[in-house]
């Protein structure tokens, strides 16, 4: 132990005016003549304890004890100052370093970031006095992410609050742990235990001690670096006024009565300002750009990003720009990330070294999961395991502090750890298990969206029961969660597919997404959804999926991208194919979606013309699965062309053939139709100035959109209510409804979002 003190301190007692604590007490008891016993009598304080404190074989006593010898020498009030004086100038202010000497880094000098987190744990010092609760804090996370340099900056921050010392240990959990009763003697060393006292306890007995000493002082602990519950469990308090901070890569689930801290990467503004106060605020600002793309390559981690910087202080001659092209090669940047003997890859080398032979395995083959995060079902497919077996195998991983439970059921591989798991991966699995188990990652992703996808869709709905998934899929609503949860993850696993020439897969996954593209058209990947399949489909030479894709396609296009032309050509491709495949669902679905992109583009001719002829074929044929969208479509196109009682006509005749018994539309695709329906009887009415008549439709169509997830057509149909109410004077309700189109945010289409914001500017001033 080294004491980080002022040097006037004595060993065993601490000088002021010349005399240790023991001292005084020892005087003004000999001046009062009184003996111990007779002191410990009037004071209430034991006969043993005043005598520690005299022969300096304990520190000093709280200032309730100090005022109880006071009045039972009889003090002056004078004289019970000076007693006071003595006593507080014992209590240590500065922190000392135990098990190790270890003194704070330098790293503290340049702290940035992590307000939250030092707000908690002020918070923590300032409930500790109070003694109501016990103030224990682990601080666990993964390799390089701080922990240590947080908890020392909360001890240089809050020693003033614990006026009797804070203590730094050192545990050393990772490379060689300190025995528990190494670290128990030393702190009670810190702490003014004589070395007669230690040998007469044994080791309970010295945890007893030191629980009761931290009981009764204000003592701030930092137990720094943990491997485990069973090594910091004896050094922990019962309860009382210290606070204790435990750092570990591990979150010690098994200790009770503790509060947790759980740290992870820095926020991307946290990562830039220490990398500037590292390099200098000129060199930075100089290179912004750059070093915010260091930022991100060194995964916002304290340790890579100091790591980084110091490179670049050292190479005074080196760009931040150079660096970033180093650090961007991936196979080389865990390698780039050394500096001296400080390697990124060396911290997480420690923990992966403690992992059972499951858990390593597990690792290494979650760097290839595609996504950001994931859930247990993804171990599952990639090890051929249960779910249940992987998420026993995760949580191991989660304990080590190399994966992070990012919330409910979902768990996070940081960038820089996937990076050495694939370097681990490769080095320590044969390619054809890591080629196996990529295989199994991505049928299972893929055919999981299939089986999602086709709750959607009429000829298919709920999964057969001879269906075994990974996770529940038993309703529209779970499927709809996963596919958009896991949307990065099945995406990437499309593409990949599609790479390997896996074109039926590709289909079959892409043709699932039939109808749920409706519930979900601002995701932003439709258009290279529909095209990649289509290309897939031209491989198979497969003319019945070329046109559904084709098709499919076009409607992305036109949607989600506004490449009206190019959509119209994609339809008449997907009518070639259709006809050549002899398929009229799909032919009329081609007419169908080139009059939508005629439409947008403002041909109204055109529009009435392919509509018409889809609406000619359909019934010809007896084929009605898209024939409402034709008719909606061609009574729109009425509608502009002066004939709204027409049109009016034509979307009556829609919903009575959704009425029909027998109808062969049903479930969520007549859903769909209904609600585009209503709003086109709604826009009839408007036209006609029929107004109320035309809010009650926009009011229906919005409810039926909302019951079923179309939350861009919401937005476009209570657009379209809060401009009928405008007209019919009722000002209130309509600003209402185009501020809930605002509120729909991101799923609303932008051009209603500002045509939104231009009605409510037009309104009176509230």
């Amino acid at each position: 132990m080294r004491p980080i003190l002022s040097s006037e301190r004595e060993e065993r007692g601490v000088v002021y005016g010349g005399r240790s604590f023991g001292a005084v007490l020892r005087g003004l008891r000999g001046r009062s003549r009184l003996t111990m016993e007779e002191l410990a009598e009037a004071s209430g304080v034991s006969v043993r304890a005043i005598g520690d404190m005299e022969r300096g074989r304990s520190r000093v006593p709280q200032r309730r004890t100090v005022v109880a010898l006071a009045e039972g020498l009889g003090l002056a009030d004078d004289e019970r100052e000076v007693l006071l004086a003595t006593a507080r100038a014992a209590r240590p202010t500065r922190a000392v370093a135990v098990a190790g000497a270890v003194v704070p880094p330098r790293s503290v000098g340049d702290f940035t970031g992590r307000e939250r987190e030092l707000a908690v744990l002020r918070r923590a010092a300032e409930r500790a006095p109070l003694g109501r609760e016990v103030s224990v804090w682990v601080v666990s996370g993964p390799p390089g992410c701080g922990k240590t340099t947080l908890a020392l900056k909360a001890a240089a921050d809050l020693a003033d609050r614990f006026p009797d010392g804070c203590f730094v240990v050192d545990l050393h959990g990772v490379d060689g742990p300190v025995d528990t009763d190494e670290a128990l003697l030393k702190l009670l060393k810190a702490l003014g235990v004589s070395d007669r006292r230690l040998g007469q306890e044994d080791r309970q007995g010295r945890a007893g001690l030191l629980r009761a000493l931290l009981g009764d002082r204000r003592c701030m602990v930092v137990l720094d670096n943990a491997r485990d519950e069973g090594q910091v469990r004896a050094l922990l308090p019962a309860g009382g006024r210290s606070l204790v901070l435990i750092t570990s890569r591990r979150p010690l689930s098994g200790l009770e009565d503790v509060d947790r801290l759980a740290l992870s990467e820095m926020t991307q503004g946290e990562a830039v300002d220490l990398l500037r106060r590292i390099l200098g605020e000129e060199r930075a600002d100089a290179e912004a750009a750059a070093v915010a793309r260091v930022a991100g390559l060194c995964g916002r981690l304290p340790l890579a990003l100091r790591v980084a910087a110091n490179w670049l202080t050292v190479r005074s001659g080196w760009t931040v720009d150079h660096l970033v092209r180093r650090l961007a090669d991936e196979e080389r940047r865990l390698g780039v990330l050394a500096a001296g003997d400080v390697r990124v890859e060396a911290a997480f080398e420690l923990s992966y070294r403690q992992l059972t032979g499951q858990a390593a395995r597990m690792l290494r083959l979650l760097s290839l999961v595609p996504g950001p995060d994931m859930t247990a079902a993804y171990g599952a497919a990639l090890t051929g395991t249960d779910v249940f077996d992987a998420e026993d195998v995760m949580e191991e991983l989660v304990e080590a502090g190399l994966l992070q439970a990012a919330f409910t059921g979902r768990y996070q591989l940081h960038d820089l750890l996937r990076l050495f798991a694939r370097a681990r991966l490769s080095r320590e699995e044969e390619p054809g298990e890591r080629e196996a188990a990529g295989d199994r990652l991505r049928a299972w992703l893929l055919e999981t969206a299939t089986v999602a996808g086709r709750w959607y869709q009429p000829e298919y709905g709920q999964p057969p029961s001879s269906w075994q998934g990974l996770v529940p899929l038993e309703s529209t609503e779970q499927a709809r969660a996963w596919l958009q949860s896991e949307a990065p993850s099945w995406l990437a696993a499309l593409r990949d597919a599609a790479r390997r020439g896996e074109h039926t897969r590709v289909v079959t996954t892409v043709h699932a997404m039939e109808w749920f593209c409706d519930l979900w058209v601002h995701w932003g990947h439709w258009p290279e959804v529909f095209g990649v399949a289509a290309e897939s489909a031209a491989a198979l030479d497969d003319p019945y999926m070329r046109a559904f894709h084709l098709n499919c396609h076009s409607w992305a296009l036109s949607l989600c991208e506004q490449r009206h032309k190019e959509a119209v050509e994609r339809a008449g491709e997907g009518l070639e194919q259709a006809r050549r495949a002899r398929d009229v669902h799909q032919q009329v679905s081609a007419l169908v979606h080139a009059a939508n992109g005629y439409w947008q583009l403002g041909d109204v001719r055109a529009v009435a013309e392919r509509s018409l002829a889809a609406i000619d074929l359909s019934e010809d044929s007896g084929h009605h699965e898209v024939w409402p969208q034709a008719v909606r479509l061609y009574g729109n196109a009425l509608r502009l062309l002066g004939r709204a009682e027409d049109a009016l006509a034509e979307h009556e005749r829609i919903i009575a053939f959704l009425d029909a018994p027998g109808c062969p539309v049903t479930g969520h695709v007549a859903d769909i139709f209904r609600t585009h329906a209503i709003q086109a009887l709604g826009q009839d009415y408007a036209a006609l100035g029929r107004w109320r008549e035309a809010a009650d439709r926009f009011r229906d169509a919005q409810i039926q959109s909302s019951s079923i997830g179309i939350f861009h057509k919401e937005a476009e149909q209570l657009l379209h209510l809060g401009e009928a109410l405008r007209e019919l004077g009722e000002t209130e309700e309509a600003r209402y409804c185009l501020r809930q189109v605002l509120a729909l945010g991101d799923a609303a289409d932008d051009r209603h979002l500002k045509t939104a914001r231009k009605l409510l500017e037009a309104f009176p001033a509230e």
